[in-house]
């Protein structure tokens, strides 16, 4: 699970409490960058969220559609749309002719 691999969360980062020295870094500079770094760990946190939400709302929604349909009837092959047989084979001899000319009624 990603919660498992995750180490630092948005209030773990709030939380931190850095010790100071005599050549440290101003603190407010700190507090601003970890105030951006909150902000994005909640975005991609709400993200994954989202994604795991819709993720198992499609898996819902697969499995609802695969026990609606009826395996008792194959599945029939459909044609490209607004294609016939009759289409197919007029095509069909309107390449023989092509390819073959005078020959076809010889």
């Amino acid at each position: 699970m990603l919660s498992d691999k995750i180490k630092l969360t948005a209030k773990d980062i709030l939380e931190k409490d850095f010790k100071t020295s005599v050549r440290g870094y101003k603190p407010e500079d700190v507090d601003k960058f970890l105030d951006l770094i909150i902000k994005d760990y909640e975005t991609f946190h709400q993200t994954i969220e989202d994604l795991q939400h819709e993720l198992m709302r499609l898996k819902k929604q697969a499995s609802d559609d695969s026990y609606r349909r009826q395996p008792s009837q194959p599945s029939q092959p459909t044609p490209a749309t607004g294609t016939t047989n009759f289409d197919i084979l007029k095509r069909l001899s309107n390449l023989e002719k092509h390819v073959f000319g005078s020959k076809l009624n010889d």
